[in-house]
């Protein structure tokens, strides 16, 4: 019987999930958070970051006592701009344009509440430099879909991880959550995630 806190997942993104079982950080639940990405007014893109993080975990903490619970949020910045996640193919082909031949930074909000209330909160930031893109670049990439759902209309992961000139950072941050930062905090919050995993019977032969 497995009597160690429960890890909660406080986002859909199968991103996350796939980087967290990659060190071995297998959530026991999936509960994404419903609250308002709208910027406030004025509001920088790495305060954004931190606050939606902050407000995601707590909204999702409060369903689930007794257990930690862990929430992101990515920000993609070109200068003092934001971009949106591309939910058409409009949005992503501007997102494209504004990368082209720039460098931007990716700003991603963590923040980890354990069972007895205590918090972490951390910003990770990666410089990404672009290459310029073509037209006949653009549009094959529309073409493939990836873009669809990702902050600023990319994902390095994928076929964009060709356009990709230079990386200051962390990797997985452009994902969608950085590693180091993560296993450093729920560990400093004490979840002990090897006894997690032997409590649900993984890691066994």
């Amino acid at each position: 019987m497995n009597t160690s806190p429960t890890l909660v997942l406080a986002s859909a993104s199968p991103r996350r999930l796939e980087l967290l079982q990659q060190i071995g950080l297998s959530p026991d639940e999936i509960d994404p958070a419903d609250v308002d990405e709208t910027p406030g007014r004025g509001e920088a893109p790495a305060a954004l970051a931190r606050r939606l993080a902050a407000e995601k975990a707590s909204a999702v903490a409060g369903r689930h006592p007794g257990a930690f619970v862990l929430a992101a949020d990515t920000v993609v910045a070109c200068a003092h701009r934001m971009l949106p996640k591309a939910e058409d193919a409009a949005t992503a082909r501007r997102c494209l344009g504004l990368l082209s031949g720039r460098r931007h930074r990716v700003l991603g909000g963590i923040c980890a509440i354990a069972p007895d209330g205590r918090r972490a909160l951390r910003l990770v930031t990666t410089v990404v430099t672009v290459k310029r893109l073509g037209p006949a670049e653009i549009d094959a990439y529309i073409a493939s879909g990836e873009w669809r759902g990702k902050a600023g209309g990319y994902g390095i992961q994928g076929r964009a991880g060709a356009f990709i000139r230079a990386l200051n950072g962390s990797y997985s941050n452009v994902v969608g959550l950085s590693l180091y930062e993560t296993a450093a905090m729920l560990a400093g919050l004490g979840y002990d995630g090897d006894r997690a995993a032997a409590g649900r019977g993984e890691g066994t032969a």
